[in-house]
This record gives C-alpha cells, structure tokens and sequence, in this order.
C-alpha cells in the first residue's frame, strides 16, 4: 500500500511556482518562526512575573509549563540565531546523560554563594546550569528542599528564570532580525536559493521528528530487558508526554507546511498527525511510568510507531518531493 501511496505521490509534483513557493516561505517564517519566537518570549516574560510574586507559588509552576510548552514547539529549528552562541544549549540542555545539570544546582544550593545570581554572572554559567531543565530539577526535585536555604534557592529560581527570558529576549530580536535571509534569499544571504532555503526548514521538520522518536520516546523505553522511565523528558513535572506532543506538533506541522503544495501528501501527513494526538491524549501517562509493564510498553511503543510513521513520509517522499535530505542532526548536542 505505501508504494502505491508512493507513486501517487510520484505523479502530483510537489513543486509549486516561484511564487507559491515563496508565499509558503513567508508563511513558516512568520508564523511559525518569527510567531513561534515572540510566543516563547511572552510565555517567558510570565515565568518572570509569577516567580516575582512567589517562587513557590502555584502560578509558577503553570507559567513554566507554558513556556516550555513553547520553547519545544520551536526546539527544532536548530539554525541561524538559534544556533548562534549556544542559545538554544543556553535553554535546553538534555540528554544529560553525565547528570551534570544535577550536580551544578546541587553545588550552587550547597555553596550558596550569592555572587552567581546577578544576570551577568549566570549567563556565564555552563548550559548545564541553566534553562528550562535545570528549572525543573530544581523546581521539582524533592530532596533539594535538604540543601541549603529556602531564600538562597528561591532566588536561584528567580536567576534561572531571568535567564531564561533573557535569552529568549535575544531569540526573538534576533529571529525578527534574520528572517529577511530565509524571505528574501541571494548573495547577500547565507542561503542563495528559495531551494537552500526550503532545504534548512525541510531538515529541521525532520530531525524534530527524529528527536522525538529516538529520545524523548527512546530514552525512558529502554530496552525490553531495562527500560529506563526515570530517563524520560521533565519526568519530575510530570510534563513528558505533553513536551512530545508540543515537540511533533511543532516539527511536524512545519512538515505539513511544506507539504502544501501536494494535497496527497499533505492529506497523508495530517491524518497521521491526527492519529499521533489522538493516540498521545488516550496513553493516561504523562512521564511514561508505564514502560516497565509489559502493556504499558506497548502502548507507549505503539505512540512511538506513530512518529516514525510520521518521519518516514517526510524522509520517504516529502524530501524527494522538495528534492532535498535531513544530513547532519545539529540536536545532538553532548
């Protein structure tokens, strides 16, 4: 059956006029670019108003769901400003596999030296100290509570969140700033085609989807034999299973995006998105705990399936369509 899916696909080219393929551009660009950074930037700026008024306050803790929420919608665009001076690593440093995150909060809480909480100071701080994770360990990591003061800690959480906003402050200067190159690409843009440019987003919907698949459901699923459900994305906020879903929603709606000018194509990648969502509400398992039990795996396997599903139509015959290939992975970052 995908074969014959394939060669339908085949017989209604992808390939639109200069001028659809350019409106398409513009499309992703503002909306999901420059609307996905400015969108970030305000769920961050909330962060901030509510650890303001209490660092354990329970605004804080929907404030920081709702951020990072945003921030895993737009994690996929691993290029241009994102990738400039580690910012997106300055957010959201995971895989940990050395725990290194743990062992920096640990060590500020203990050593409680109030000279690393001004805003220059942390920015200069390893990325295994800051941002989004970092957050939620020291947020919602029970047996910190031992170590050090409830005001020392109180401030690190309100450091880490000023950092946090103070980065995607830059981001989103930044994204407004550089979307003419993706827009209007040439010689005075690092992508000198409408083609280069289409490429850079193809592969950014593609090792998204990859991401998600081979870690966010990956890591907690283990192996049969040792599944690992304590490695599993923000198990502590219990937010797992709602990052993958921001994560595919993310990548996998630039994929839909690009996929506009095929109506096959485009009708294949939203049904199995649909299908993706409908299957992640029905799991009952926000951090994936279920892995360990031989059901619960399955169910938790069979959400994966669905976003390998997803990829291969984007490898299988979005990127052929385009004429382009995912290459290099820049998300693995340790």
């Amino acid at each position: 059956m995908k074969h014959v899916f394939a060669a339908l696909l085949m017989a209604v080219p992808l390939a639109a006029p200069a001028q659809e393929r350019a409106e398409v551009i513009r499309g992703i660009v503002a909306e999901d670019i420059v609307g996905g950074f400015a969108e970030l930037d305000e769920r961050a700026a909330d962060m901030v108003q509510a650890s303001g008024q209490d660092c354990t306050h329970p605004g804080l803790h929907e404030s920081y769901a709702a951020a990072f929420s945003a921030w895993v919608r737009v994690s996929h665009l691993r290029f241009g400003p994102s990738e400039a001076e580690n910012r997106a690593f300055a957010l959201a440093y995971w895989p940990d596999p050395r725990g290194r995150t743990a062992k920096a909060i640990r060590k500020m809480l203990a050593d409680g030296d109030e000279d690393l909480l001004s805003a220059e100071a942390y920015a200069d701080m390893s990325i295994a100290a800051r941002g989004f994770y970092a957050l939620d360990y020291l947020l919602h990591e029970e047996d910190l509570a031992t170590i050090g003061t409830p005001g020392y800690r109180c401030a690190l959480v309100r450091t880490i969140v000023a950092d946090i906003h103070g980065t995607t402050g830059e981001l989103a200067e930044a994204w407004g700033a550089f979307a003419p190159k993706l827009t209007e690409p040439g010689p005075d843009s690092p992508y000198r085609s409408e083609d280069e440019v289409l490429q850079v987003l193809y592969k950014s919907a593609s090792t998204g989807l990859e991401f998600a698949s081979d870690m966010r459901l990956g890591r907690p699923l283990g192996t049969f034999e040792r599944p690992r459900p304590n490695w599993a994305e923000a198990y502590r906020s219990g937010l797992s299973l709602r990052l993958l879903q921001e994560a595919v929603r993310g990548a996998g709606g630039l994929a839909l995006r690009l996929a506009s000018g095929n109506a096959v194509l485009q009708d294949r990648l939203r049904a199995e998105l649909e299908a993706f969502q409908t299957d992640a509400e029905a799991l009952d398992d926000p951090v994936f705990a279920s892995v360990a039990d031989p059901m619960g795996r399955f169910r938790v396997e069979s959400l994966r399936t669905d976003v390998q599903d997803i990829r291969e139509i984007v490898q299988g015959e979005l990127g052929p369509a385009l004429g382009v290939s995912a290459g290099f992975n820049s998300m693995d970052g340790d």
